[in-house]
């Protein structure tokens, strides 16, 4: 999953989509064949619930990607609740666990069922629903509304 969405060109949102910022459903981003990071994390996320993947297992962490000094986006995968999660990234292709991605600095992540502000590089503290999130909102109804 990593490896093939990771074939799908990088265009900005302001190039692609003509918005500073668009978070693209799974289907828009390989239809238009490109889109930025959030784009491949969406797209990511989906396919992996879609294939069995529980979704407590699964975050969109926003992170700042120290090595660029911007804000960038990453699905990480917990095994179980307790473990160090391992992050799929379009960047740095290779999947590998957090404590040895020292470029990213975690600031919040979230999934279907909640937000979590960063703490460490682990899941972080619980702070409530990630409907709070308005582009995810935003997602969630054109995927709902059948645009997946």
């Amino acid at each position: 999953v990593n490896n093939f969405f990771n074939q799908v060109e990088y265009i900005e949102d302001i190039y692609h989509w003509g918005q500073k910022d668009y978070w693209a459903t799974p289907v828009e981003f390989l239809v238009t064949f490109g889109g930025d990071c959030e784009d491949y994390t969406i797209a990511k996320y989906f396919t992996l619930k879609a294939m069995g993947v529980e979704e407590e297992k699964l975050n969109l962490t926003y992170v700042k990607a120290l090595n660029y000094n911007v804000h960038h986006m990453v699905l990480t995968y917990y095994s179980t609740p307790g473990s160090e999660p391992l992050v799929l990234d379009n960047i740095e292709t290779d999947i590998r666990p957090a404590s040895q991605r020292s470029d990213l600095l975690p600031i919040y992540s979230f999934n279907g069922t909640g937000l979590w502000l960063a703490k460490e590089r682990g899941r972080g503290k619980f702070t409530g629903s990630s409907s709070r999130l308005q582009r995810w909102q935003d997602l969630m109804s054109r995927i709902s509304a059948g645009n997946i």
